[in-house]
C-alpha cells in the first residue's frame, strides 16, 4: 500500500484517483481550513477518514513533517517510456533524471516539471529515489499529475528517444552552450543528473548536446533542483513564445495575486 502525507499532495491525490483511496487519517481536533476542505473533499468522494493523534501521525507516515494528513491508497501503475510518448504531442519535452537520489530534490523537480508543462519524466530503476510519501510532499502533489516512468537502462532508453526523432540535452557545468542559447522548440529531452556527482560519463557521451547555467560567483554550479528549475522555465518560455500567435501583445498584469512561489 502506498502512503502519502501533506494536505497537498493528500487533497490531489482524492481528486485524481479518489477510487484508489483506502482511507484518510487527519490531525485529532479542530481542523484548520485546508484540513476541513480536504475532508468535505473526502465525503464527497465517499472516502473514509479518521482522526488520529500527533504522534500516531507521524508513525503512519515515518516522518514529523506530515502535515496534518496521511492517506493510504492502492499503488498505482508504473508507466513505460511508451506510455510517455502517447499521446503524441506536437513537440514533446520530456524529463530525464540521472541519478537523483535526494527525495526533496525529486519531488522539487517534479513539480517544477509540472509546472513548466513537461510531458513525462523518466527515471532508472536503480540508484534513484524512488516516488515515496517524502517525493509527493516536496512535490506539493505535483507526483498525482506528472507522468513518471521507471526505466531499467537510462541510456537504453534515451538511444530509443533519439530513434522518435527527440533531441537528448545534458545539463553539465562544462557544457559548452549556455541553456539560454539552445533552442526549445524541438522535441527534447533534457536530462539532469547526480547530486554533486552530474552526468554519468556514458549519459553524457549520449547527449546530443552539453549545457551549461553560467555562474557569476565562486560556486561553480547549482543545486540539481534550483538548475533544472531554471531550464526547464527557460525551455517552457521559448515553446510558449514560439506558440504564441503572430504579433500577440504582452500579456497584462493579473488584477489578482496567483498561486506561484512558496504557494
Amino acid at each position: 500500500m502506498e502512503i502519502i502525507f501533506g494536505v497537498h499532495p493528500v487533497t490531489e491525490a482524492v481528486r485524481m484517483r479518489p477510487a484508489d483511496l483506502d482511507h484518510v487519517t487527519v490531525l485529532s481536533g479542530p481542523p484548520n481550513p485546508r484540513v476541513a476542505a480536504l475532508m468535505d473533499l473526502c465525503r464527497s468522494e465517499k472516502i473514509r477518514v479518521s482522526s488520529a493523534s500527533r504522534e500516531e501521525l507521524q508513525r503512519m507516515s515515518r516522518s514529523e513533517n506530515h502535515g496534518g494528513a496521511v492517506a493510504f491508497l492502492r499503488e498505482r501503475k508504473a508507466l513505460t517510456i511508451e506510455d510517455l510518448l502517447k499521446p503524441v504531442a506536437a513537440k514533446r519535452f520530456l524529463l530525464a533524471l540521472d541519478g537523483v537520489e535526494d527525495p526533496h530534490n525529486l519531488g522539487a523537480l517534479l513539480r517544477t516539471a509540472d509546472g513548466a508543462g513537461v510531458d513525462g519524466v523518466l527515471i532508472p530503476e536503480r540508484r534513484s529515489a524512488p516516488i515515496t510519501g517524502a517525493v509527493a510532499k516536496a512535490s506539493a502533489g505535483a507526483t498525482e499529475h506528472v507522468r513518471v516512468a521507471k526505466v531499467t537502462n537510462l541510456v537504453r532508453s534515451l538511444e530509443d528517444l533519439k530513434k522518435q526523432n527527440i533531441w537528448i540535452i545534458g545539463l553539465d557545468e562544462r557544457g559548452t552552450m549556455d541553456y539560454d542559447q539552445f533552442d526549445f522548440n524541438t522535441d527534447v529531452a533534457l536530462v539532469l543528473g547526480r547530486e554533486g556527482a552530474g552526468l554519468h560519463d556514458l549519459t553524457k557521451r549520449t547527449c546530443d548536446f552539453l549545457l551549461r547555467v553560467p555562474m557569476a560567483g565562486a560556486v561553480p554550479s547549482l543545486n540539481v533542483s534550483v538548475a533544472g528549475a531554471v531550464v526547464m522555465y527557460e525551455a517552457a518560455r521559448q515553446r510558449r513564445r514560439a506558440a504564441a500567435p503572430a504579433g500577440a501583445e504582452a500579456a497584462p498584469k493579473p488584477s489578482k495575486p496567483r498561486k506561484g512561489l512558496g504557494s
